[in-house]
């Protein structure tokens, strides 16, 4: 895949491409990208690429030209362009895995009180939001996203490290330890212990379930569960209600 960022603070996005896991994707050439600072291509002596907006109102605006020529410049017209703002589609796993199907995607930061519309409606095909908040930084949200697709392409991690991580059946992932097996009084579940795969492998179904269930209750409506785990979260339900009537 090839990722074009076009950006205000290019030292902002840089740090990710060079470490940890996406660096290794690009020294395997599994990830190539290109960091472009838009404001060079701003007219005049200050390279301005921000101006009040039209009708008033606080803030200020990313002006037209010097975006879309960046954008023309490198082949953005009629490709996959996202652009991250609070006013976009929900960012999910489900989205996440559809964009890294794709072999090239280009990314603006936004900054400031947004981009000109005018931008989006000629070159943007995908306004995304991470979550119901706002961020001072487009550059931020563009990593999360990054980070959450490139790490689906073939090759950047193993496959079976995606089998049972958060959302891949719709529920949450279940707790992780290691070693020391005691540490300050706390110990690690005995059933993970036992090297009873039968029995482990039940006891981080339920515990996926549970966490689900008290973290994100929302996600158990659109879950395909079968038979046995329906009536393992009867269990934990009737057991969590248990609990907080004894608080009571």
């Amino acid at each position: 895949m090839k990722i074009t960022i076009f950006t205000l603070f290019p030292e902002m996005v840089e740090p990710f491409f060079t470490s940890s896991i996406m660096k290794r994707a690009v020294e395997k050439g599994i990830i190539t990208y290109n960091i472009v600072n838009f404001r060079d291509y701003a007219k005049g002596v200050h390279r301005k690429s921000d101006d009040e907006p039209f009708g008033g109102g606080a803030g200020m605006v990313l002006m037209p030209q010097p975006l879309s020529d960046a954008l023309l410049d490198h082949g953005a017209k009629g490709k996959r362009v996202i652009f991250p703002t609070p006013s976009g589609r929900v960012f999910t796993e489900a989205y996440a895995e559809e964009l890294s199907r794709e072999e090239e995607l280009y990314f603006i930061c936004g900054h400031y009180e947004g981009i000109d519309q005018r931008v989006i409606d000629t070159f943007v095909t995908d306004e995304i939001t991470i979550g119901d908040y706002v961020l001072s930084s487009g550059e931020t949200s563009t990593i999360v996203v990054i980070d959450a697709l490139f790490r689906l392409i073939e090759g950047v991690i193993t496959d079976l490290s995606l089998e049972d991580e958060s959302f891949n059946s719709g529920l949450l992932e279940y707790p992780q330890y290691t070693r020391p097996a005691s540490y300050c009084n706390l110990e690690v579940p005995s059933v993970l212990l036992s090297g009873n795969h039968r029995h482990i492998t039940e006891w981080r179904d339920c515990k996926r379930l549970e966490k689900t269930l008290l973290n994100r209750p929302d996600l158990l409506s659109h879950a395909s569960l079968s038979i046995k785990e329906r009536q393992n979260l009867l269990k934990i339900i009737s057991k969590v209600e248990d609990d907080d009537y004894g608080h009571h």
